[in-house]
Order: C-alpha cells, then structure tokens, then sequence
C-alpha cells in the first residue's frame, strides 16, 4: 500500500483574490479577474489578470521585496499562508523531513527586463548584484526553505503551463518514496510583463479583444481567439496522511494519484489525436485506484485557444466514453485567466475547494459553443455538486502533460 498524500495548508494568490475565501466567492459568482493595465498600454494585447490585494509586504521587509523578485515574492506569501493553515510548527517534524518544491514556468521575467536595459544603456558595471539570484527559477523554492528552515529535499521545476500540477506530483511521489514527510509545493508566476505580452502576442497565442477584456477568455466557445495572460499561483502544505492525522491536522484534500507524458510532437501544437494525454489521464486514475465513474468534476485546461479546447473535448471523450458527456467540466481560467506555471497550482487548490463546498464553477463567456466542444462545461452559473473525486488537466508548450486526481482525504 503506497502512502496516502494529504493536502493540509493551501495559500493562493490569484486575479480573483489572495486567500481561498475571496477567490472562491469571485469563481462561484462568475466573477472575471481580467482587466486593462496601464503598463501594458499601445502593445497589441492591453490587458491581464493581475494578482488583485497582493501584498509582498505580508511577510517581507522593504529590503527583501527589493531583492526578491515579485514571482518569489509570490511563492513565499503563498508558502506562508498555507504552512499558517496546515497548523504545523517548526518542531512537528525534523528539519530534514521538510521539503520545498515550488516551480515556475518563466522565474524571474521582470528583473530581466529591469536589467537588461541597465545593461544596454549604463554598462555592465551597473547591473545588479542580485540580478542572478532574483531571476533564477529555483530560488523561489530556495527562499522559502529559508523561511521554514525546511533542509529536506528542494528544487526548481518549470515545465511551462503545466509546472504547478508536476511540482505536486513530484512532491507526492517524494512523500510516497519515505524521502520527506512533508512537502511544500505548487507553482507561480508573475510575467505578466510588456515584454513577456509581446513575445506571446507575437506568436500570435493571445486574445486580443482589448474593447472588453473581461469576456476575452472563452475556453471551448465557437469564438475563443486565444488565451488570456494572468499572474499568481498557490503552494500547498502536503503530508504523509497518517502522520497529519497523527497530530489532529484538519485534511483539507488528498492528492491521490498523477499522470505524466509528453506528445513528442511540436513545441506549441497539442498533438490531434491526444494520445499523450489520453495516457496522462489514464495513468493518473490508475495511480489513484480510481474508475472514470468515481471522477464528479474536471477542472479543465480550457486555454480558450482553437487547438487545445478541441484536443482537450477529444481526449476526454477517449477517456471516459459515454460518461463524459455526464462528468462536470469547467475551464476557471474564463474568470482567472492563464497563470502559466502558476495554474495547475491554482486550479488544485480549485478542486479541493469544490469538492469542500460541493459547488462546480462555471466557465464563463461561453455564449456560442464550438460544435467540436459539445461536453458540458457548466456554462454561465456555478452548479451544486456532491463531489468525491476530481480531475486537474494541465498541459504545456513542449507537450507536457500532467493530470492530477483529487480526492476529499476523508476516509
């Protein structure tokens, strides 16, 4: 018997709110957190999901905000607030036993663009000291094991879109190995950058509906015209389940199974015939001891661009035959947008809320559905569901798949 993985702390940072309370009424009331930003003003793309109340200084000194770049300053508000949930003390477990997985697709984008004018226009003599450790993709990781004091197993993880849901499973699998007894993981990012607008507007990966913004992302609607760039990401506080209970911990979720493969096929496309991600889902039921039966909601992809909604719909259909078109399926980056290596981690802590509060959030702006997205993606409204187990879709340029089953952790 492998042991269970528990979920008991979850800090999030989001366009919908900072805390798990205020993003769960925004996504339940059908909320967009997708809004125009002034810096962004004259690109071809105008608008995004900026983290709505975050607030660095929670945590952080005036002198560590200036030298940690916002994506990590991200991940250790998240880490916090969810090592504040999860109730453990420093003392609950050895030092060694604490590890720290936290990913990110881009790290530190802002400190480049900050810098690298430095560069051009004052000399190499001018670019910052901290230029390294602020933009490097593990530091996130880094800086909170120095927060927790945390000296078990840590790392950095980007695998694009789909970094928050592999940082989970890797943590879960590290838990599972007897390598840690607890493990803060999950994913963020904050590229939500002229820069980074440009170069993902260029390949032409964006909607561009800057007349109204808050309708722009429409996963598996007939007019979807891209995906929708936010910032944030959620870390969670996972354990070896008995040991949670052990000391009275409330057990918020369960990650009870994960799915991994790539498509080997292009480095932007979805490969047609999903066959990749038909194994990733797959082998995460399996690993879950679950059937398709027992799955009451997926938390989709759902980019709201023309390949992945279509590959997506068929993947699911491959999977779960008949019963898809019963199964709950919701894409929430139509109210957060897209995350990148922030959004597996967030449409986690989605899951467990949904199953906790027994409510499906809805996909939003879906006003003409593509005759090839014919499931039911809970269009428009949030709809009460009693839910015991969920599915998390989250896929990645490169053809990176990763697809987590998620139970209540009840029993």
């Amino acid at each position: 018997m492998k042991k269970r993985v528990a979920v008991t702390g979850i800090g999030v940072v989001s366009p919908l709110g900072c805390d798990c309370t205020t993003l769960w009424d925004n996504l339940t009331n059908g909320v967009s957190g997708i809004e125009p930003i002034d810096e962004l003003a004259g690109l071809p793309v105008t608008f995004g999901g900026r983290a709505r109340g975050f607030d660095p200084g929670k945590y952080l000194g005036p002198k560590e905000i200036r030298r940690m770049d916002r994506y990590a300053q991200m991940a250790v508000t998240c880490a916090l607030d969810a090592w504040a949930q999860s109730g453990l003390g420093r003392n609950d477990y050895p030092a060694h036993r604490v590890g720290v997985l936290v990913g990110t697709g881009a790290g530190g984008i802002s400190t480049l663009e900050e810098q690298i004018p430095v560069y051009v226009e004052k000399g190499p003599r001018r670019v910052s000291p901290f230029t390294v450790p602020m933009f490097i993709p593990n530091i996130a990781s880094a800086e909170v094991s120095m927060k927790l004091k945390a000296q078990g197993p840590g790392m950095g993880l980007s695998t694009a879109c789909a970094t928050g849901g592999h940082a989970l499973a890797v943590a879960a699998r590290l838990i599972q190995a007897g390598d840690a007894d607890c493990m803060v993981a999950g994913g963020v990012e904050a590229c939500l950058t002229p820069f980074s607008i440009s170069a993902f507007a260029s390949m032409r990966a964006l909607s561009t509906r800057n007349d109204e913004p808050s309708r722009a992302s429409r996963p598996f609607d007939r007019d979807r015209d891209g995906f929708v760039m936010a910032e944030g990401g959620a870390v969670f506080v996972l354990e070896d389940r008995e040991a949670a209970r052990a000391r009275g911990a409330q057990i918020l979720g369960e990650i009870m199974g994960a799915g991994m493969s790539q498509d080997a096929y292009h480095i932007t496309a979805p490969e047609p015939e999903a066959q990749a991600v038909v194994f990733a889902m797959e082998r995460a039921l399996e690993d879950a001891g679950v059937s398709p039966g027992d799955i009451g909601y997926i938390n989709a992809h759902g980019t709201s661009t023309q390949l992945n909604d279509v590959t997506e719909t068929l993947a699911v259909k491959k999977v779960f035959g008949g019963l898809a078109y019963r199964i709950p399926m919701s894409s929430t980056k139509s109210m957060t947008g897209h995350l990148i290596g922030g959004t597996a981690g967030l449409e986690t802590a989605v899951c467990i809320l949904a199953m906790r509060n027994g409510v499906i959030p809805p996909t939003i702006n879906l006003d003409n559905p593509d005759p090839q997205c014919d499931l039911d993606y809970v269009p428009h409204q949030a709809r009460p569901a009693e839910i015991a187990c969920c599915l998390n879709n989250s896929f990645a340029f490169g053809g990176q798949n990763v697809v987590l089953v998620l139970g209540r952790g009840e029993r």
